[in-house]
């Protein structure tokens, strides 16, 4: 099994951040751009992966009182992730997420994970701020 973790200060209340981060219309304006989730009846998802043109059947869970978001393979268990928010005071919170691969032919490799988590949470910043500096929309 191999694991990965990154986390980022973002300037916003942590209400906010899950509220973006859990909401699965959206899942594709901050998730790594090869990655497309279709949501099935939730907590059943369909994940496509554009690196491998494949679709894989998986599971999403929203557990807003604990500001966590919890996903993975459904059938064959080859990956399992998590997304947690905490406020750390001041108006800030920060985000941190986690991937497990539990198949060596699955895991991407170090560099390309930790490149997709960054620029993950990287655009879920900007997604909130959009969202925070414009409530409408």
């Amino acid at each position: 099994m191999t694991e990965y973790e990154r986390s980022r200060t973002m300037p916003a209340q942590p209400e906010q951040i899950f509220d973006q981060a859990a909401d699965v219309g959206r899942l594709d304006a901050w998730l790594p751009s090869a990655l497309h989730v279709e949501p099935g009846r939730l907590p059943a998802v369909t994940v496509h992966e554009d690196r491998t043109d494949e679709d894989t059947a998986a599971l999403l869970r929203a557990q807003p009182d604990q500001m966590r978001l919890e996903w993975g393979t459904r059938d064959q268990g080859s990956y399992a992730g998590w997304l947690q928010v905490a406020g750390i005071g001041s108006g800030a919170s920060e985000v941190t997420v986690h991937l497990s691969f539990f198949e060596e032919g699955h895991d991407p490799g170090e560099q390309a994970v930790r490149e997709a988590l960054d620029s993950s949470l990287r655009r879920l910043e900007e997604q909130v701020r959009l969202r925070v500096d414009n409530p409408a929309g």
